[in-house]
């Protein structure tokens, strides 16, 4: 791999977890620079999720606490988080590079617009309930699909879909959708390697950079006003739609 491959997917890595810590995003920029370093639009989306699984870890240890408090619908939760992610990642692999590409852009367009409507999106701390209700189970199974598939945008997604089928505190729900992540990313990333989708060598390279950039993360987000991350990825997801437009 060129030096200047590595150097790409190192920074855009190391940045990916520095908007996830602040703003969330990351995987804009992860799957944008796997593409860019040559990988087919499945591979780049395949490895994008290994990238993003150590930093769902660490985020649901910092928040074991609050899991504990309704671990049972937790585990509810995750058993349908697991059905959906393996129907979006069986999907996924059954397509045709030529085909994924095809639907990336307006799957960009859609997970952008999810992004930039975030702050909007993001559940009022009121009427905290049980969060395994039959809308918080259809809600979940539909969004566990789309990470399955596509991924990006899907926290900030999940973080409406639960708020609006149980309310509560915001830290309590982002406890959970960061638990149902690993769920998801697993069971996802378990198909993808399984159908030979996954570029092990770019991994290598991404993971580190991310776990940097998410313990760099903590510190820059008591400086960096999230309006400006959230701008930045925002643009990112924008001309990376525009870019698959222009050149498919």
């Amino acid at each position: 791999m060129p030096i200047a491959t590595i150097l790409l997917l190192f920074a855009a890595g190391f940045f990916s977890g520095v908007v996830n810590a602040i703003a969330g995003g990351g995987t804009f920029l992860t799957f944008g620079a796997l593409t860019l370093a040559g990988l087919p639009p499945i591979a780049a989306n395949a490895t994008s999720s290994i990238t993003q699984f150590p930093g769902y870890v660490t985020s649901t240890l910092a928040y074991l606490r609050e899991l504990k408090s309704f671990w049972q619908g937790a585990v509810v939760l995750a058993l349908v988080s697991a059905a959906g992610a393996l129907a979006g990642a069986l999907l996924l692999v059954s397509l045709s590079n030529p085909t994924f590409r095809a639907m990336v852009p307006w799957l960009l367009i859609a997970a952008t617009a999810v992004f930039a409507a975030g702050p909007k999106l993001r559940p009022k701390t009121v009427g905290e309930g049980h969060p395994a209700t039959p809308l918080g189970l259809v809600l979940q199974t539909l969004t566990a699909f789309y990470g399955g598939f596509f991924g990006a945008g899907m926290g900030i997604m999940m973080l409406a879909s639960l708020g609006l089928a149980s309310g509560g505190d915001y830290h309590r729900l982002n406890a959970l959708k960061n638990f149902l992540s690993i769920v998801i990313a697993a069971v996802a990333i378990s198909v993808f390697a399984t159908a030979g989708a996954v570029s092990w060598t770019h991994a290598l390279v991404m993971v580190p950079a991310v776990a940097l950039g998410g313990y760099a993360g903590v510190s820059l987000a008591r400086r960096v006003p999230q309006s400006i991350l959230r701008f930045l990825v925002v643009a990112a997801g924008l001309l990376l739609a525009v870019y698959y437009f222009l050149t498919g």
